[in-house]
């Protein structure tokens, strides 16, 4: 029976990487996605597509956050294949090739995360002893604040006509 080793167990790779160029923009990749220059995406060999990586260019200390989008690079001793835009951010453009240590992104950053011990507000649910059932309707309030009491009319005196029927 033989086995294999996975490398998407390692937690940290060194190597060299390369970057597409910009004219392969619009190109499918193997996830099924378009490239696009601008993306922070790379291709890497056994990473699953989705996959988070944190590659950093030890000469100048520079580090990029990328998206495993594509299979890739195969030959020339290269374990990892950038975007444009990644390769700008790490400063490798002149180089076309650099060296690179990637590591996989286990925690999800999530940004405005609501902290741990967060206290909630105490709810009370009682009822009011002004209500009988709870089931008063408001349009009623809203009735009796909204009339105005009649204006008593002035009775008229009699005239002298009516008086005199009397």
């Amino acid at each position: 029976m033989t086995g294999f080793v996975s490398l998407y167990g390692q937690t940290i790779q060194r190597g060299k990487a390369s970057y597409y160029s910009k004219k392969a923009t619009g190109a499918r990749t193997s996830s099924g996605e378009r490239l696009h220059h601008d993306s922070l995406t790379c291709a890497h060999r056994t990473y699953p597509f989705g996959t988070k990586l944190k590659v950093t260019n030890p000469k100048n200390g520079k580090m990029v956050f990328v998206r495993v989008t594509d299979r890739g690079p195969y030959g020339r001793g290269r374990i990892i294949d950038l975007s444009w835009r990644a390769a700008k951010e790490l400063d490798m453009l002149t180089q076309g090739v650099a060296m690179v240590i990637v590591e996989p992104m286990d925690t999800t950053i999530v940004p405005f995360r609501p902290s741990d011990n967060m206290a909630l507000p105490e709810l009370d649910f009682q009822t009011s002893d002004d209500i009988m059932d709870g089931m008063h309707p408001a349009w009623q309030d809203i009735k009796k604040v909204n009339e105005k009491p009649a204006k008593s009319i002035p009775k008229k005196k009699p005239s002298a006509i009516q008086q005199k029927k009397k």
